[in-house]
């Protein structure tokens, strides 16, 4: 029997998952065996690069928009809010979701993004890896998710 383009565009986005490092460190993550740990991080501690099997950082947020986020959580948290509140607050203040989908239609993260579109049509089982931990946190890990699962389904 054979598929249509929209079920097997479903199929690929089924082999796409993300998770955080701290759960990959603590055998938190819960993945199909052989899948790729692909960390999308800009600026990438030492350590991290020994949890995943490749970085692509062109897929992390742009530099400057990282920057700006922290001078902005770093001002919340000096003024009393925790950790995950400054980064949720900032998050909406500085339009963050917008501006990283904004950057990802730019030229910079285009063969990285074409790349995992191939690899996740070719049946690659991969999941995106960076350090936040969603359940308390916003993510750009999600937005890019999210993109790769509509480029999947054009």
């Amino acid at each position: 029997m054979a598929m249509s383009s929209d079920e097997g565009d479903t199929t690929a986005a089924n082999h796409l998952h993300d998770t955080y490092v701290a759960a990959l460190q603590h055998g938190l993550a819960e993945l199909p065996e052989g899948t790729r740990l692909v960390g999308v991080v800009r600026r990438p501690t030492r350590w991290f690069h020994a949890a995943v099997d490749e970085n692509r950082p062109t897929l992390g947020p742009p530099a400057a928009l990282l920057d700006e986020f922290a001078r902005e959580r770093d001002d919340l948290k000096m003024a009393g809010l925790c950790e995950e509140g400054a980064h949720n607050a900032v998050w909406e203040n500085v339009e963050f979701e917008a501006r990283y989908r904004e950057y990802l239609g730019t030229e910079e993260p285009k063969s990285a993004l074409e790349t995992l579109t191939e690899e996740l049509r070719a049946g690659d089982e991969i999941a995106l890896v960076c350090f936040e931990n969603t359940a308390k946190k916003r993510c750009h890990r999600t937005v890019l998710r999210d993109v790769l699962g509509e480029r999947l389904r054009d």
